[in-house]
């Protein structure tokens, strides 16, 4: 506690540390006060006659005592604002008293340690984070994506992409953000996947023909993902991206039925087709052959695709594709042999592509539903292992 003459002494004082102890004691009192009216005025001139003390300490020990608080009054605050810069950037961090008419013509014009400090403020509208993201600085980009509770539009999110599409670290953290759009998600991915193809690492890795297999695979993986999100949420803007861009190939429609994005291949079906995705969800659900047939004509599938995605759907009914990767594997199974069979072993060359990518799926497959089988089966039994004997003069692989 201290009186208001001892504080008037302060004041008036010649050293300003003591000043600022002033400065700071009447901004706690006139934020806590309780008293008079007279008080409460006498209190507000004390903080504006502060304002113009010669010391830069005074002002910021001011601005220190009504930093956090929603209540300081804003005249004080303004002028605060248009002190030097250590002040300046401390009311542009934190006082909650500072609105996005003030904030917008600061970040218009400001210079970057400005824009540092009020993106770093505990909220950030997402007028104000567009007019931040609007200065095309990298840094000031990185410190709004790395806070997912900052609202972005999408159509900010989309210029980002755009902008900043090749930079690896902006990359990842817009592809960590749920707001993101289906097509700029789409970007982001072809352009990480083409990163990764030119890492001398990667392709040292594998050899070129696995390389490029590998990269074909991911990207249908990635396309179909996203699509199956976008459909779930009930967008429809991602496929028609996809069709615009000639992306959707009987190897894609393929891919999205056997790992279970039915919704994703519904839509494709819908686009390619102008049917309403309802009447095409009825057809693959409980539409005879002859009606799917004539659906897959609609959308411009050759008649060995439109019969290899006609088994596809008849097999996918009896299955459980979406978690499943054994069932995955049977039904590829299926289809392989069921192609064999058909064409005595001489696929065509139009499916000789879709033919591959179903042999490497089912290795992927088959790889992934082995994992741990033989482990449980041994813990749960005490047979033991029948082998043949050994035949003499077997050959034998040489060393590695």
């Amino acid at each position: 506690m201290i009186g208001y003459q001892a504080f008037a002494e302060l004041s008036q004082s010649h050293d300003c540390d003591k000043r600022g102890q002033a400065a700071h004691l009447a901004a706690l009192a006139y934020l806590d006060h309780r008293g008079p009216a007279d008080e409460h005025a006498a209190l507000y001139a004390a903080l504006i006659a502060f304002l113009d003390d010669t010391s830069v300490k005074v002002r910021a020990a001011l601005a220190f005592g009504l930093l956090h608080s929603h209540h300081a009054p804003r005249p004080v605050v303004l002028a605060l604002l248009q002190d030097s810069a250590i002040i300046s950037r401390a009311v542009l961090q934190y006082s909650p008293v500072l609105i996005d008419a003030d904030l917008l013509p600061i970040v218009a014009r400001a210079e970057l340690s400005a824009l540092i400090a009020i993106s770093q403020r505990e909220v950030i509208s997402s007028k104000l984070a567009a007019a931040l993201l609007a200065r095309n600085d990298r840094g000031i980009a990185l410190r709004i994506l790395q806070r997912p509770e900052v609202p972005i539009a999408e159509s900010d999110l989309e210029k980002l992409t755009v902008t900043w599409a090749e930079e690896a670290t902006v990359r990842g953290l817009l592809l960590k953000r749920r707001d993101l759009p289906s097509t700029a998600r789409l970007i982001l991915v072809q352009k990480a996947t083409e990163s990764l193809k030119g890492c001398r690492l990667v392709k040292g890795a594998l050899v070129e023909d696995r390389f490029n297999r590998v990269f074909r695979n991911s990207i249908d993986a990635a396309l179909a993902a996203i699509g199956e999100e976008e459909c779930a949420e009930g967008g429809d803007t991602y496929v028609g991206a996809l069709l615009s861009a000639n992306q959707i190939n009987t190897r894609l429609l393929i891919h999205a039925v056997v790992t279970g994005r039915v919704m994703f291949f519904a839509a494709c079906l819908s686009v390619l087709t102008d049917t309403s995705r309802a009447k095409v969800f009825t057809l693959l659900q409980d539409g005879s052959r002859a009606a799917l047939d004539a659906l897959f004509a609609r959308g411009g599938l050759s008649q060995a695709s439109r019969g290899l995605l006609l088994r596809l759907v008849m097999l996918a009914r009896t299955a459980d594709l979406v978690d499943d990767d054994a069932a995955r594997h049977y039904v590829i199974t299926t289809l392989t042999e069921e192609m064999i069979v058909q064409f005595s072993g001489e696929i065509p060359e139009e499916l000789q592509e879709t033919f591959c990518y179903l042999n490497e799926q089912n290795i992927a497959l088959a790889r992934s539903a082995a994992r741990g089988v033989m482990a449980a089966f041994a813990r749960a039994t005490q047979k033991t292992m029948g082998l043949p004997a050994p035949e003499a003069g077997m050959l034998q692989l040489p060393a590695a």
